[in-house]
């Protein structure tokens, strides 16, 4: 059962789309909803250390901290709306600093939502999707920067290639599967097996003894990579919500997303469900 989430809040100003879909899971699941929103510190190039005025640094600390108020203001005004039991916090942080931080409190919710990295100017969006899926242990949404559309999960596809990740996404996914109208797990055919189970056929038996109704999909990469294949099926059928696994290694201290899964939340069409 979903009882707790966490938002990561956009910086005020204009519609934040991942604030409304987890107002909307919340409303749905009948949730408790944090949203936090983070005055990151001024960024300065370090060509530059030294030769800024402390009074322009300071004019920025400012604008991000009322950014931060506002994106505070928006989310309370939005659960107050949908009448979502909502609570808010506003800290301070470096952008890097705000990853780990994030991941840290995500450890006591049931699931985690963010936003995905906007492609030109998205770092500290993307370090908090690293932060909450590798340091969190619970499951994350990830929903797309041009998705304007509440909860749906008539249509969900689940990803499975016979791996942990995969495996821990399916489960962690089982209060949402169980409210789904139809559900998918494709099998992207040629990859390699990490498992023996890779047909889904066990997978499928398990799910039904959740009483959770799913169909088997392969489908064939040919000459195209994993993360094509998996998209533009999601587009063919219309999928509105996606589960599979988060990927990545350990490089010294850091966590680096997977190549998979990296073109995945680049180009993501709907919503995706990950896990570790």
């Amino acid at each position: 059962m979903i009882r707790d989430l966490v938002v990561n809040l956009g910086g005020g100003g204009t519609r934040d789309v991942t604030a409304d879909y987890a107002i909307s899971l919340a409303q749905s699941c009948g949730a408790h909803v944090v949203g936090i929103a983070f005055v990151y510190e001024p960024v300065i190039p370090g060509s530059l250390l030294g030769g800024i005025p402390t009074d322009l640094i300071e004019v920025q600390r400012e604008e991000n901290a009322k950014a931060g108020q506002v994106a505070v203001a928006n989310f309370e005004a939005a659960a107050r709306s949908a009448g979502v039991s909502a609570e808010t916090r506003l800290l301070d942080a470096s952008i890097a600093g705000a990853a780990d931080l994030f991941g840290r409190i995500a450890r006591r919710f049931d699931i985690v939502v963010v936003g995905q990295a906007p492609r030109d100017q998205g770092v500290s969006e993307e370090l908090l999707i690293e932060g909450a899926l590798f340091g969190s242990g619970r499951p994350v949404i990830v929903v797309p920067e041009t998705h304007t559309q509440p909860l749906n999960l008539d249509n969900v596809m689940i990803c499975w290639d016979g791996s942990r990740p995969a495996a821990r996404a399916i489960g962690d996914a089982i209060p949402l599967l169980s409210r789904a109208k139809a559900i998918e797990i494709v099998v992207v055919t040629g990859e390699r097996d990490k498992s023996g189970e890779i047909t889904g056929a066990n997978m499928k038996r398990h799910l039904t003894r959740h009483g959770i109704t799913v169909n088997i999909k392969r489908i064939a990469a040919g000459n195209a990579e994993v993360q094509s294949a998996i998209l533009a099926h999601a587009a063919g059928t219309g999928a509105n919500f996606i589960v599979m696994g988060g990927y990545g290694h350990s490089r010294l201290r850091e966590f680096i997303l997977g190549g998979v899964t990296r073109s995945i939340l680049k180009s993501m069409p709907v919503p995706v469900l990950m896990s570790h």
